[in-house]
This record gives structure tokens, C-alpha cells and sequence, in this order.
């Protein structure tokens, strides 16, 4: 039986916990709210079935849950990984390979600066899941998964980095294809460009003052400008990728991903794909008007841990990126005026 060691009790935490409980793995918890937790979780799933996944241990204590893990997967926002990564390593057993779920918020650059050189590191392209928590620490809704994964892993032997690729493709039923480099994984045009041109788009033109009076979905009420930012945006994040000498198409332009051809095509596939459905745009109550939800993880994660690695290294490289720039700019000036 696999161990595997989840750390982080997020949206992703849950169903994957969940997932990989109730097909088999013995499963530990790391996360803040160990009281929190049920040790039965119930997963529903696009079929309409219901996975009931138990969980063996459940700790906010590193020393509880890592040493007998057989594998740990990092479920945790961009400014939790440094602080969870040093916790685990005094604990972590040699050899045992350490990954993340989402690798587009610094995972590797960190883990290869805090972590042994002898630990494998392996990162999803993008996440397997679409994943929302419907009660915390009980209950959680799979909503969609992946036709393939792609995998990078840094650290290993090629036939060790196929080892942990096969292994993963047992644990998530999904084929999974290895990466060329970690910046095939840590930089994405997924969340730091979809996310954060869709917020621009939806409040490029707020200031105090301004409420609205209904919350509009995020992706079903998504606009031709917000296309024609991502598109640009894009654009510009394909420069940094042909510096970097990112095997061509390892990742796909926006346009490829979504199929599209133009701003009107890609707002279309956007609005209609069935997963999307009902998520709404972060927004916090304000008597009986709403406003910008700038301690949501949109603003949180995708701006100063997702934009900016891809910034700074647009910057390093000297590439012209004025879209991307006015993005950042925007979104990180909010963060600091607004953010606690």
C-alpha cells in the first residue's frame, strides 16, 4: 500500500486526500486545522458517484505525518510552501521524493534551496482536479479531471523521474508524460495570466467608493476584453518561453489549450465549459453591495506568487512586456494598499 503524505487542507487538499484514500493509498494529513478534520472524507464526482476516502493520520505536526510517507504532495498557496518545506525537511526520510500540486508559485525554486540535493522533486504541470470544498475538513466536490498529466521532476535519475512518473499515473488514473525542466511546470499561462486578466478586466477601473450590486461568475460572464488581454499577455509570456529554450509546445499557447482561434472564440470556450460553471468572481459583502475580495487567493496567490516569478523573469531576460507589466502593476499596488 502507497503512503502518501498530503500537506494542505485547501480546495485541492481535500480531493485529492479524498481520491487517493478511497483508491487504496494510506493517507496522512499535515495542515493547520487538524480539529477540524474528519478522518472519513466524501469526494462526489462528475459521474455522480460519491468516493469515501479514510484518512490515517491528521496533524498540524510534521514529525507525526512525514517520516512514514512513502511520497509527500504539497497542496499549499505560493506563501505557505517556504515555511511548510522547512518544517518537513528535518523529518523527511532520504530519498523520498517531494511534489507539488501546483508548481506555478515558486514550489521548485524553493524546494531546490531548502531541500537536500539528494530528494527527488516532481511538480504537475497543471492540477489533475478541479476541486472545491463543500464542508471543510468532511466533504468536497471533484468537478472535473485532467485527459493527461504532465509531470516534471528535477533531482532524479531518468529512469527514477520515470519511476515517480509511473507512479503518479497509478495514483491519479491518468496518463502522465514527463516534462523536459521544471520551468515547464513552475511557469504556466493557467492561473497568473487567466486569473489575473480576468480581474484586471472586471476592476482595472475601481477605487474606493465603488460597490456593485451583484457578483458576477467569473468565467460564464467573461469578456472578448478579457480575451483579448490573456491573449496578449500570453504573447508576450511566450517570449520569456523561446529565452528559456522551453521545448516548443510543452506549453501551449492559450489559444492552442482552450482550442480557440480569437478573442470572440476563446471567450465562447471559456464561458461554456461545464466545470466553470458557478464559480463566482472574488468579491466580499458590504452592507448590501459587494466590492473586490482582495484577501482572495486570486489576488493573494496569483499576483505575488504566480505573475511575479513570470515578471521577474521577463525582467531578467530584457523582454518588452507591457501588457504583463501593467497587469502586475496594477494587481500588486491593490495588494499592498488593501491586503493585511
Amino acid at each position: 500500500m502507497k503512503r502518501i503524505c498530503i500537506c494542505g487542507g485547501g480546495n485541492l487538499g481535500h480531493v485529492v486526500a479524498g481520491f487517493l484514500a478511497a483508491n487504496g493509498c494510506e493517507v496522512t494529513l499535515l495542515t493547520r486545522h487538524p480539529e477540524r478534520w474528519s478522518h472519513t472524507l466524501h469526494i462526489t464526482t462528475p459521474e455522480g458517484t460519491t468516493l469515501e476516502g479514510q484518512l490515517s493520520t491528521i496533524s498540524s505536526t510534521a514529525s507525526d505525518v512525514v517520516p512514514q510517507a512513502d511520497m509527500l504532495l504539497l497542496a499549499q498557496p505560493g506563501f505557505a510552501i517556504r515555511s511548510v518545506l522547512s518544517e518537513l525537511r528535518d523529518v523527511l526520510r532520504p530519498g523520498i521524493p517531494v511534489g507539488s500540486i501546483v508548481s506555478s508559485t515558486g514550489f521548485f525554486f524553493e524546494a531546490m534551496s531548502l531541500l537536500p540535493s539528494t530528494t527527488p522533486l516532481f511538480g504537475f504541470q497543471r492540477v489533475p482536479f478541479i476541486a472545491r470544498t463543500e464542508v471543510y475538513g468532511h466533504s468536497a466536490h471533484l468537478l472535473g479531471y485532467k485527459s493527461s498529466l504532465n509531470l516534471a521532476v528535477e533531482r532524479a535519475s531518468r529512469e527514477d523521474a520515470n519511476r515517480i512518473a509511473c507512479e503518479i499515473q497509478q495514483l491519479f488514473h491518468c496518463p502522465t508524460h514527463l516534462l523536459a525542466s521544471h520551468y515547464e511546470a513552475s511557469l504556466t499561462n493557467s492561473n497568473p495570466l487567466l486569473h489575473t486578466s480576468r480581474l484586471y478586466d472586471l476592476w482595472h477601473n475601481w477605487q474606493e467608493g465603488i460597490t456593485y450590486e451583484s457578483i458576477p461568475e467569473f468565467y460564464s460572464n467573461w469578456t472578448d476584453n478579457a480575451s483579448s488581454l490573456l491573449i496578449a499577455m500570453d504573447a508576450e509570456f511566450m517570449q520569456l518561453l523561446d529565452k528559456l529554450h522551453v521545448t516548443p509546445g510543452a506549453i501551449p499557447t492559450i489559444l492552442d489549450y482552450y482550442e480557440s482561434t480569437d478573442a470572440p472564440s476563446l471567450t465562447h470556450k471559456l464561458q461554456s465549459i461545464a466545470a466553470f460553471k458557478g464559480i463566482m468572481s472574488p468579491m466580499e459583502k458590504v452592507g448590501t453591495t459587494y466590492i473586490p475580495d482582495f484577501h482572495s487567493r486570486y489576488f493573494t496567490e496569483d499576483f505575488p506568487y504566480g505573475l511575479a516569478i513570470i515578471h521577474r523573469l521577463i525582467h531578467e531576460h530584457n523582454i518588452p512586456a507591457p501588457h504583463i507589466d501593467q497587469v502586475y502593476d496594477w494587481g500588486m499596488n491593490l495588494i499592498s494598499r488593501y491586503s493585511d
